[in-house]
């Protein structure tokens, strides 16, 4: 089974890309962009534009540069080079020894579901106070309003996504709110949901067939992974969330950007189950035609 990680940044390697890039039975793929220092990855698996461009440049034109969605660049390698299991990450979320444990398919799991169809992963951990990057705000007052079902198992998981100690991916409302510093159960119970939940790129998983439809989309700011998550779900693929397995050191933000640049999740996201409409779909549609004749 051929195992790859995936990454994309502008920075000099962190103590996260080193040790992602030493672990082992894991390849390790750093997709560059314009403004990385492309001579610092001569000891990585590196992407540089160029080969990007090869792989494909109507797809390279349409996602842009300066931007992470050049990750995009990095899965499309990853389908070509027929690997299996295939882990996003960012590069300020440092690694546990636990990292690349995969879920047991014969491991019963928590299922929940709400009333608003949609359910964030938080509300179920210690810290239901807060809710994950893209969760409906117009929802937020109703989220912890979860039903559990009686354990199920998950014969197969098409996409893994686990948690994150430290500054976690929360949106920045929630961020200007609480500015949390978060360390999860690491033996925590696996979950899932008959709902709609967000699940991001940074600490995430996915089997091959569910990385074909997955896409994080350029141009919606910082909902480009979130919108990712939501379409895969509704083409069917399942989620299991788990214990963290990293500790995010979050790189510097301006929340009030960071609220702009999400703007269009809090507009949109609570009509993501009826219309995808204002998700603008042309990479998305390319990059679906070349994975999917891959």
């Amino acid at each position: 089974m051929k195992k790859i990680i995936v990454t994309t940044t502008i920075n000099e390697p962190t103590k996260a890309t080193k040790l992602y890039n030493s672990i082992p039975d894991w390849d390790f793929l750093v997709v560059g962009d314009t403004k990385t220092p492309h001579e610092s990855y001569n000891n990585y698996n590196y992407l540089h534009p160029c080969d990007q461009e090869k792989l494909d440049k109507p797809l390279s034109d349409m996602i842009g540069w300066k931007c992470i969605q050049r990750r995009n660049m990095g899965f499309l390698y990853a389908i070509k080079n027929n690997y299996d299991i295939i882990a996003t990450v960012d590069d300020d979320n440092i690694p546990y020894d636990t990292w690349g444990n995969l879920f047991d398919s014969r491991t019963s799991v928590n299922c929940y579901s709400s009333d608003v169809g949609f359910f964030d992963p938080l509300s179920v951990t210690p810290y239901s106070n807060l809710w994950h990057r893209g969760f409906p705000l117009q929802y937020v007052h109703k989220k912890n309003i979860v039903k559990k079902t009686p354990n199920k198992v998950v014969k197969e998981f098409d996409v893994q996504a686990n948690l994150w100690d430290g500054d976690p991916d929360i949106d920045a409302v929630c961020r200007m709110i609480y500015a949390p510093e978060c360390k999860f159960d690491p033996d925590m119970e696996w979950f899932t949901t008959t709902d709609l939940a967000p699940f991001n790129s940074q600490n995430t998983i996915l089997k091959r067939n569910a990385l074909k439809y997955y896409f994080m989309f350029p141009g919606v700011g910082r909902m480009d992974d979130i919108f990712g998550s939501y379409v895969l779900q509704k083409k069917g693929f399942n989620v299991v969330y788990g214990p963290p397995t990293v500790y995010q050191d979050r790189n510097d933000h301006d929340l009030t950007v960071d609220m702009k640049k999400e703007y269009v999740g809090y507009e949109n996201v609570k009509d993501i189950t009826n219309s995808l409409d204002f998700i603008p779909m042309d990479a998305y549609n390319r990059y679906v035609q070349l994975t999917t004749n891959t």
